[in-house]
């Protein structure tokens, strides 16, 4: 079913570049808040959330839920932005801001980071589950998924990826919430869950000494990570870019506000419910383990796998059309502005095939991963995502911040960050043993992620202010800015035409602002 959605929607065959990039910047709410949904949940969500949680607790949920928060923030003030900018990509927005250094440095490190985190990681984890429910290599079965995916992908372009990404957001929350269901019916609901498990599984805010979870981390350092992913990651803002109005990128940035609460029960419990049920199980084993065990009739069973595999390739065909999109936008069309809207979506479509072709040769490079696997893309993501939010929030925020400063910044800071890792994995292949490396590692990842947030933005107003006197007035294309966008905000309350325009979207934001907060006091 899927694609045959694909290839209906590739029908169309003389596409612009804005049809194959954006799908033509002509998509409702209701998809762009489903496919953000769907883009994001992938086979490491249902391995990790599920494994983290059958280890821990609903602490791991946390992540889910400050992503909430971060999203109402798009949609309220760095969707206008976006928008009135008429951007493609996020690095271009930077070049609106800063220069086109920046533009091409972030960029590539985008493609960089997506291929070693967001398709390695999700082929592993996919791998793993059908390998733990059918036997089947776990080689063998991602590159099945990734020639499928890409398929697709690189013959219809957004269009397509959005289109089937609607079926699949739904199969995957059909699918995931029946195993809930049967799951809990198993257990004998939540009252029989809690009576099997310790009570620390239950306790959402953990002390500062907690080695995964400190509060103090979740609190300041989770919304450091999840600013990154939500608000300038191209694989998420593709979606918002693809709005056909303001209303319809606020509106579809706070359906997937609302959506990502559903993780913390269809994906985190599930693993409290195979630990209770069967405590040999270890970690990420804990969703495939209750895939395979008698607890979902037949046909159930073929549904919630249905969710697992619609998943894997909802964030892959994400993947595929958003590197296609960087390296088309922000290289080949700089070098070469004169290029037809025709040829420009031959260059995405070799562009999808060749990140397609990277993706097969990842796949033996799987073997370096191990269990718990959500926790290892958080840390990854707490290494690399600080100087770019920094970058990012002090560039829209104040407009005295110039290009220099702004790409010298990024260059430190990932070198800080990608330098903690690689100390880290080094002392994990026993390479290196030094007490002062020992030390640094030792340090919890969201700490971690605190402390280079404050260190990037420390270093972005002091080479700002060492290099103003040097760099001429730079040519700042970007006039809406956060500042003016809260005072525009503000300014429309006394209007009851914009405020009845808005209303919707302040009650759904209240709405899922006050589900957070009931969670919390649910499970404290």
């Amino acid at each position: 079913m899927v694609l045959s959605v694909g290839f209906y929607s590739s029908r169309k065959k003389d596409k612009s570049y804005a049809d194959y990039f954006l799908a033509g910047r002509n998509i409702g709410w209701i998809t762009i808040g489903i496919t953000i949904f769907a883009t994001n949940i992938s086979s490491e969500h249902f391995i990790g959330l599920a494994g983290s949680g059958s280890a821990r607790g609903l602490a791991v949920g946390q992540f889910e839920l400050m992503a909430i928060f971060i999203l109402i923030f798009l949609g309220w003030f760095l969707a206008p932005i976006f928008l009135k900018s008429g951007v493609v990509t996020t690095p271009e927005f930077l070049e609106q801001r800063f220069d086109r250094r920046i533009r091409k440095f972030f960029a590539a490190f985008s493609i960089l980071i997506y291929l070693f985190t967001k398709i390695l990681v999700t082929l592993f984890a996919g791998g793993l589950l059908f390998y733990n429910i059918f036997g089947l290599n776990i080689y063998t079965s991602s590159i099945i998924i990734v020639l499928i995916t890409g398929l697709y992908t690189v013959i219809g372009g957004a269009n397509a990826v959005m289109r089937t990404q609607m079926i699949q957001g739904l199969v995957l929350i059909a699918g995931a919430s029946a195993l809930l269901f049967f799951g809990l019916d198993k257990v004998g609901g939540f009252s029989g869950l809690e009576q099997k498990l310790p009570g620390d599984f239950f306790n959402m805010f953990k002390p500062i000494s907690d080695p995964d979870y400190p509060w103090t981390g979740i609190i300041f350092g989770a919304p450091i990570i999840a600013f990154w992913y939500w608000c300038t990651d191209q694989y998420i803002v593709q979606r918002v870019l693809s709005a056909k109005s303001l209303n319809d990128a606020r509106r579809g940035s706070l359906l997937a506000a609302l959506l990502k609460v559903l993780p913390v029960f269809v994906l985190v419990v599930p693993g409290l419910i195979a630990v209770a049920l069967y405590p040999e199980i270890n970690g990420d084993e804990a969703y495939s383990f209750l895939i395979a065990s008698n607890i979902l009739p037949s046909g159930i069973k073929g549904l919630v796998i249905a969710g697992l595999l619609a998943a894997i390739m909802s964030s892959l065909s994400g993947v595929f059309n958003s590197t296609a999109v960087l390296f088309t936008n922000d290289f080949y069309k700089l070098k070469h502005p004169e290029a037809s809207d025709r040829k420009l979506v031959l260059v995405g479509r070799l562009a999808s095939t060749a990140i397609v072709v990277a993706a097969i040769l990842t796949v033996p490079l799987m073997k370096m991963l191990n269990s718990q696997i959500y926790l290892f893309l958080q840390s990854v993501q707490a290494f690399v995502a600080p100087p770019i939010t920094a970058v990012f929030l002090v560039g829209i925020f104040f407009k005295n911040i110039n290009a220099k400063a702004a790409i010298y910044t990024l260059v430190i800071g990932e070198f800080i960050g990608l330098g903690r890792l690689l100390t880290e994995l080094l002392i994990k292949w026993n390479v290196v043993d030094n007490p002062i490396f020992n030390w640094l590692v030792q340090i919890n990842f969201l700490h971690f992620a605190v402390f280079l947030f404050i260190v990037s933005t420390a270093l972005i107003f002091s080479l700002s202010f060492i290099f103003r006197a040097r760099e001429v007035k730079q040519r700042n294309k970007l006039q809406f800015s956060l500042n003016e966008n809260f005072s525009e905000l503000i300014l429309a309350l006394p209007s009851f035409k914009k405020v009845k325009d808005i209303r919707m979207n302040l009650i759904m934001s209240g709405v899922i602002v006050l589900i957070v907060v009931s969670v919390w006091s649910l499970w404290n």
